[in-house]
């Protein structure tokens, strides 16, 4: 009997889907295998270090801060007359002392408006003793009866007159002696010159910047906070802080805490003192942590919780025969600080869902899958 073309062809083609369908189960059941005991496979070994006991820690809630250094005495020194800088005594980084000349302005105009004042003031004086003579002299003579009362009176009038003329044009020297000394600028205490805005020769208007002095002694820094942070932080808490992401950190307390928050920022600034402010400079950038409170709470290092799940968990170590087996429970996270014994200052978050004494693994182990099989290497013993 002959089997037509066409039916051969579509057995052989039947065959061919059948025994596809066959390897791709046998695959999917070795994968399954595979997956359900990876230990089978193969074994991990760790250090002593790489495992973490998970117990209670004295957590040091902490505050990421950011501000500048500024100087506590820091002057604008503007020109209270106008004229032409005539001397300038004093470049940027000077070392100055409070109540040294550091610049004067052309004073011929001011003294010879002292000099005017001054006389007609001497002119004033001299009216007024003319008139107090007068006034004498009308006392004695009304007395006798050779004036009247009313011409004593006009007398008295002129003299007094007199007087407040003369006490006007002593102001008005006074108030040109003033001008006269406001050609010349002093230091208004001890510091550095920082910058210098105009040259000798320039004119300078009333109120125009010449000089800008910091007092490099006293520094602090200024640190904005948001309103929210601000109810935590109090006087005389601890700040660790980098300048210019310098290596070494400062340590810094909390001095003064504005009474309001600033106007459109919303923010309220804080100003934490510097005890040894050698080598600093005003304007620096300053970032670090500011301590707010301590509290008791299970806690890891905030990179032993992972996050390339939907939820965040930590790799569990679990006794399985004489090995450990690796487990992913989720854990709920608190709150975030530093803990005294971290010598390298990493970051710990409190964690809830696993229980005290548990043992976790460390970052530096990287992600192992659920059910991988452990063993331990012993700490060497210290010599």
């Amino acid at each position: 009997m002959k089997i037509s073309k066409s039916k051969l062809i579509i057995a052989v083609v039947a065959l061919a889907l059948i025994a596809g369908v066959v390897r791709a189960v046998v695959h999917k059941r070795a994968v399954q295998q595979a997956s359900a005991a990876p230990a089978s496979a193969s074994q991990i070994e760790l250090a002593a270090n790489d495992v973490l006991t998970l117990t209670t820690q004295n957590l040091t809630q902490t505050l990421e801060i950011s501000g500048t250094v500024k100087a506590l005495n820091y002057a604008v020194i503007k020109a209270r007359v106008a004229g032409e800088l005539k001397e300038m005594t004093v470049r940027e980084g000077d070392n100055v002392k409070a109540g040294q000349v550091l610049a004067r302005i052309d004073p011929t105009e001011y003294q010879r408006r002292w000099a005017q004042a001054k006389e007609q003031a001497d002119a004033a004086k001299a009216q007024m003793e003319i008139a107090q003579r007068q006034w004498d002299t009308n006392k004695a003579l009304v007395n006798e009866g050779f004036i009247s009362k009313t011409a004593l009176d006009n007398s008295q009038a002129s003299y007094q007159g007199a007087i407040a003329s003369y006490k006007a044009a002593i102001a008005g020297a006074d108030v040109a002696q003033k001008s006269l000394d406001d050609s010349v600028l002093y230091a208004p205490f001890s510091g550095q010159i920082a910058i210098r805005s105009a040259q000798a020769g320039e004119r300078v208007a009333i109120d125009g910047k010449v000089l800008e002095m910091v007092d490099l002694s006293q520094l602090e820094v200024e640190v904005p906070v948001s309103a929210s942070d601000s109810v935590d932080v109090q006087l005389g808490q601890v700040a660790k802080l980098q300048i210019e992401d310098r290596a070494e950190l400062l340590l810094s307390k909390v001095k003064r805490i504005s009474p309001s928050a600033q106007t459109g920022s919303r923010s309220v600034l804080i100003y934490l003192g510097i005890d040894k402010p050698q080598g600093l400079r005003n304007g620096l950038f300053a970032k670090g942590s500011l301590a707010l409170r301590e509290v008791k709470a299970l806690a890891v290092p905030l990179s032993a919780v992972r996050t390339d799940k939907a939820l965040p968990y930590v790799q569990l170590l679990t006794p399985n025969d004489k090995q450990l087996q690796v487990s992913h429970p989720t854990v709920s996270l608190g709150l975030r600080g530093y803990v005294a014994q971290d010598a390298n200052a990493e970051p710990w978050v409190a964690v809830t869902g696993v229980p005290e004494g548990a043992q976790i693994l460390k970052s530096s182990v990287g992600a192992l899958r659920a059910g991988s099989l452990l063993t331990t290497t012993p700490a060497p013993n210290a010599q």
